[in-house]
């Protein structure tokens, strides 16, 4: 355990530049200090003292604004910049440096039972806001845009963005789809009206057509 959270100063120390030193990481980040209660918390609850798991996560959630169960299952390095409002739940899995950014959650949907919440692979970045959400797995190297809601499976090496959360990248090259373009929007009143202009458009050719039937009616003595 206390091999794991050295590893995790220097995962902070990393990926963050404001860092300048460990002894801030270790003192100073909220991130670290979640993190770190999370593992001594999980220690009790993979062997029975749920209460005491839970006493110890509760505390770290005051502390620290992040809110980890005890059950959740992490690997190392992982990264929670700023923190506040972070809420990870019971049956979620992570994988190794991960990064997760401020008022993330990864939870469930209240309809599944058991295996509620997402599984993130290695490398997975979740921005900040973004809500993860049901008993699905977000695959190695994928990112997922702040405030995105994602609600299925997103494959590995992919940029999720949006409500609900779409594919719009995969190994680092853009997915055509027609429904994600925010340029060539239908406008429905735009549309409306060329439908009623090609209906007058007829009717008047119609009208066109029974006065040149009616005047060749009158020449060849029609009354």
């Amino acid at each position: 355990m206390f091999e794991c959270l050295k590893e995790e100063i220097a995962s902070i120390k990393a990926r963050d530049p404001a860092v300048r030193s460990a002894w801030e990481v270790l003192f100073l980040y909220p991130s670290y200090k979640a993190v770190r209660s999370y593992r001594i918390a999980h220690w009790f609850h993979e062997r029975g003292h749920f209460f005491i798991a839970r006493w110890i996560s509760q505390r770290s959630r005051h502390k620290t604004g992040i809110e980890i169960h005890p059950g959740a299952k992490i690997g190392k390095g992982l990264f929670i910049d700023h923190g506040a409002g972070v809420v990870i739940g019971e049956t979620t899995e992570i994988g190794d440096n991960c990064t997760l950014y401020q008022n993330v959650t990864l939870g469930g949907t209240g309809k599944d039972v058991g295996k509620r919440h997402p599984t993130l692979g290695n490398n997975v970045m979740v921005g900040a806001g973004a809500r993860v959400l049901g008993p699905f797995r977000i695959g190695d190297n994928s990112k997922i845009a702040a405030n995105a809601v994602v609600l299925e499976e997103v494959p590995p090496n992919c940029t999720a963005v949006g409500v609900p959360a779409r594919v719009v990248k995969r190994d680092g090259i853009k997915i055509v789809n027609s429904d994600l373009d925010q340029i060539h929007v239908p406008d429905p009143v735009s549309e409306i009206l060329c439908s009623h202009l090609m209906y007058i458009d007829r009717l008047t050719k119609e009208v066109d057509e029974l006065r040149a039937e009616l005047e060749n009616f009158k020449e060849h003595g029609g009354d």
